[in-house]
């Protein structure tokens, strides 16, 4: 099973969109609320090589982005594999 990194904040559509394919595909994630914790913040802009918009996703350590990058993924069918790793 894949280690599921998500950094989110609450009032996120796109992370409240993210977390509902995960959950859908029966797969458990770590969250990071990032709205009130700078610290986790900086971590997520420094993971994900200045990404500072949330969502952002990691999967077994790497970073694949964004909701919409996860979308593409899904939608190619390369998804579910990552997921499986």
């Amino acid at each position: 099973m894949a280690n599921i990194e998500i950094y989110t904040k609450a009032t996120c559509g796109y992370c409240m969109m993210a977390k509902k394919m995960l959950k859908s595909k029966n797969v458990k994630f770590t969250e990071f609320p990032v709205g009130m914790n700078a610290a986790k913040r900086e971590e997520m802009i420094q993971r994900s090589n200045g990404g500072r918009t949330v969502p952002q996703i990691f999967i077994n350590g790497e970073h694949i982005g964004g909701f919409d990058d996860m979308n593409a993924l899904n939608k190619a069918g390369k998804l579910d594999p990552l997921l499986a790793a």
